[in-house]
């Protein structure tokens, strides 16, 4: 059996060292053949035998590495069942799909409960499934919850509130702290109970707001590597700890919970801003989907029904009204059109249609009533391959990226080794160092090394690129292509519509010489605005294109 390539949206990933640990997670399973895991989507494409390994193993090992893996879930209504082995039938009929985890069916209620991982499998796969094997559905036409972009907002909230109780404690603690340093507080600020103040103060934001720097730490160093969690996790430990040794006099010194709990709120706004760049990561290709049409009218039963454009099968007779976008790809069985294609192809004029020709989803129906069968639906559809071409654009590591990857495996490591040997050096070598200035630079190069900028920045860098360059209408093959197109000197154009605005455009108002008489004591003539005049008066009754309303009036000024 060929290898099978599914997509698992993976959670919980913080810098390039969480990369390295889920792909060599996942890579150790027996007929594993390559793992590729980007950051900035959170998206693990994995290329497996599906004979020695299953989808929920992917998924389980993803979670044993103390990752997640975001699924969705599909409420459908079955018909058709009559006993506990029509249930049996269909549960193993659905879950023999790949991407399915779990699928719970009720007879008595006649619903199906499907859970799934959404870059594996579609709502629309599930439904043809089950029909596969002998039972109806009523879809009633709810489309699937996208659980990824859901958890990415849930992710962005959960931020955003650490990111406020961060600041309701932080900040007082650090303009006490400070006005203390620099005696602005008085005699009283220096009193010993002001330090278990200031403990108070830092304790919610270091076990609350910092726990997941926590959490994540030790997910790492039991999968035997070390994250940004790690270095966050070390660096406000060390000064938090030691300051609470102060606090109860046991060593003589100065307290720095204000830098713990600094540090902690400052890094959290880094990952809020993190959260939002990941929300906006897939943006292009939800602009690119959002093209296509909503719902579709179709002929079932000899009556003209309304159905969401999910519900829409292969051999369906579709109804398109003008001005109406054409919901999937198929050809015209009756009916003469023009068809808007620019959206696809970049031609400037709308297409004529009639019987026999094809037409591509999400395209728009200007002017007649088309009877349409549906060719390709779903993942099928001219659009959806144009979105899963990006997908793997966006999915795919760039050269540099591997090179990046790499990198950070053993840079994290490294900064701990250079943060001990920063300690040493000012413990040892600078004589009027004290135990708290060594500490202090040891906390100063934990937290500034860590590396969720190298990790994020290319895999983010290549999310940029190429949903700018789908928004111009520029579509890259791969992530490596993107890389190379610096090296460019020459770009062939196949056709005049890939460089058009994809509608015609008045340029130029040419009048013959003497075409018309200067009248006597009159105003001066105007043979242009007459011209378009007499054009426009000629053209409002006609269907075609170039007489309808959305001409552009001349970008030049020309002479008569």
């Amino acid at each position: 059996m060929t290898a099978k390539q599914t997509s698992l949206p993976v959670s919980g990933m913080t810098c390039a060292a969480c990369v390295n640990v889920v792909e060599k997670s996942i890579g150790k399973l027996e007929g594993v053949s390559e793992v590729q895991v980007n950051l900035a989507l959170e998206r693990a494409t994995v290329t497996y035998d599906p004979q020695q390994v299953s989808t929920d193993a992917l998924v389980e090992r993803v979670r044993k590495g103390g990752y997640d893996v975001r699924t969705a879930t599909a409420d459908l209504a079955i018909t058709g069942m009559t006993c506990a082995n029509c249930v049996r039938a269909v549960e193993k009929g659905v879950s023999r799909l790949d991407g399915i985890l779990d699928v719970s069916v009720n007879l008595a209620t006649e619903k199906a409960t499907v859970t799934y991982l959404p870059g594996a499998v579609t709502r629309r796969d599930i439904i043809d499934q089950v029909e596969r094997i002998g039972y109806g559905v009523i879809d009633a036409g709810i489309n699937d919850r996208d659980a990824e972009q859901d958890a990415r907002e849930a992710e962005i909230t959960r931020q955003r509130n650490l990111l406020l109780l961060g600041a309701v404690f932080t900040i007082p603690l650090f303009l006490l702290s400070m006005g203390r340093d620099f005696g602005l507080l008085g005699a009283w600020a220096h009193e010993p109970w002001v330090n278990f103040l200031f403990w108070a103060l830092a304790t919610p934001v270091q076990f609350v707001v910092g726990w997941q720097y926590y959490e994540g730490a030790v997910k790492a160093l039991r999968n035997g590597s070390a994250n940004m969690d790690v270095l966050v996790a070390l660096g406000s430990s060390v000064a938090y700890f030691y300051s609470i040794v102060v606090t109860f006099g046991l060593a003589p010194g100065h307290v720095y919970f204000e830098t713990a709990a600094v540090i902690i709120t400052l890094i959290v706004v880094g990952k809020l801003l993190e959260a939002r760049a990941k929300g906006r990561t897939s943006e292009a290709l939800r602009k690119l989907m959002d093209l296509r049409a909503k719902t579709a009218r179709i002929i079932r039963g000899g009556e003209e029904i309304e159905v969401p454009v999910e519900s829409v099968a292969t051999g369906d007779v579709l109804v398109v009204r003008p001005g109406e976008k054409i919901p999937v790809d198929g050809r015209v069985l009756s009916g003469h059109s023009a068809v808007d294609e620019s959206m696809v192809t970049g031609e400037s004029l709308p297409v004529d249609k009639t019987a026999g020709d094809s037409v591509i989803g999400a395209t728009i129906n200007r002017q007649g009533l088309l009877h349409v069968e549906a060719t390709a639906v779903g993942r099928d559809t001219a659009l959806a391959q144009i979105v899963r071409l990006m997908e793997e654009a966006q999915s795919g590591k760039a050269p540099i990226q591997r090179l990046a990857d790499q990198v950070a495996a053993v840079f994290v490591p490294a900064v701990i080794a250079v943060a001990l040997v920063t300690f040493l050096v000012w413990m040892v070598l600078v004589p009027a160092a004290t135990f708290t200035d060594a500490l202090i630079r040891l906390v100063a190069v934990l937290v500034i090394a860590c590396p969720c900028a190298m990790g994020l920045a290319t895999p983010t860098a290549v999310m940029v690129g190429t949903g700018r360059g789908a928004e111009k209408g520029i579509l890259f093959r791969s992530s490596a292509a993107l890389e190379r197109a610096h090296g460019l000197t020459a770009v062939v154009l196949d056709k005049t519509g890939t460089i058009t605005r994809g509608e015609p455009t008045v340029t130029d108002v040419v009048v013959a010489q003497g075409a018309q008489a200067v009248p006597a004591g009159g105003p001066p003539p105007d043979p242009r605005g007459d011209l378009l005049r007499l054009a426009a008066s000629a053209e409002r009754g006609s269907e075609h294109p170039l007489g309808r309303p959305s001409w552009r009036r001349p970008r030049r000024k020309t002479s008569p």
